[in-house]
């Protein structure tokens, strides 16, 4: 993951992977979760993400992890919040209500980070990881959550040499070999998204999907 080329992203505002309103997916699938209210949930890469809002108008707290400060930044302006501060290893903590966001890199938390997570909500980040830190990622970061945990993945499928990444396209084989050896994986829903995904047709995209997981750690 190269830092500066999401910076830039940032920087220049191409955040085209930032959506205006929560997930829709996400608020359709999370009652098949089971999450009881007061459960806290995991968002990697998390952007400034309506998710993570949502999540707490639900009674859940949220620990956002995110490369960018200017995402951050983002978030905290646009909701008019003026978070508490603080320092760790993993890098600036700003806590605003029930939401957590980090300023770090994911690939520095520990066990003790993520011990308490029972749960994790994953739209933007596999999907932004090219295929040679998808491995690490799902090994060095999904291996922290704790036995039990429960979560929703959301990822994009198309033909790959149609577009340059990211978002990459994941196959339901990749998410079954990356995640089948520590985690139950579920297929909720799959999904035809070119009509609504513009941007992608006109990369000259031909087909393209999203597909919802049901994930729990064993």
């Amino acid at each position: 993951m190269d830092p500066d080329f999401w910076h830039q992203r940032w920087h220049d505002n191409q955040i085209g992977f930032h959506q205006d309103k929560p997930t829709p997916l996400l608020v359709k699938h999370w009652p098949a979760i089971g999450m009881p209210m007061g459960a806290k949930v995991f968002v990697p890469l998390a952007g400034k993400s309506l998710d993570m809002v949502w999540f707490a108008s639900q009674g859940y707290r949220v620990l956002g992890v995110e490369l960018s400060p200017e995402a951050i930044r983002q978030f905290i302006s646009e909701h008019g919040v003026v978070p508490e501060v603080r320092e760790s290893r993993y890098g600036t903590h700003y806590l605003a209500g029930a939401v957590e966001l980090v300023c770090g890199d994911v690939f520095s938390l520990d066990a003790d980070a993520l011990a308490d997570y029972s749960a994790v909500f994953d739209r933007a980040a596999l999907i932004a990881l090219p295929p040679e830190l998808r491995q690490r990622y799902v090994s060095e970061v999904y291996s922290l959550l704790p036995q039990g945990c429960r979560g929703l993945l959301i990822t994009l499928e198309y033909p790959q040499h149609e577009k340059q990444g990211p978002p990459f396209s994941v196959t339901e084989a990749e998410v079954r070999e990356l995640y089948s050896r520590d985690w139950s994986v579920e297929v909720l829903e799959r999904r035809d998204i070119l009509a609504q995904q513009p941007s992608f047709a006109e990369e000259g995209v031909t087909a393209l999907e999203t597909v919802v997981y049901r994930l729990q750690r064993r």
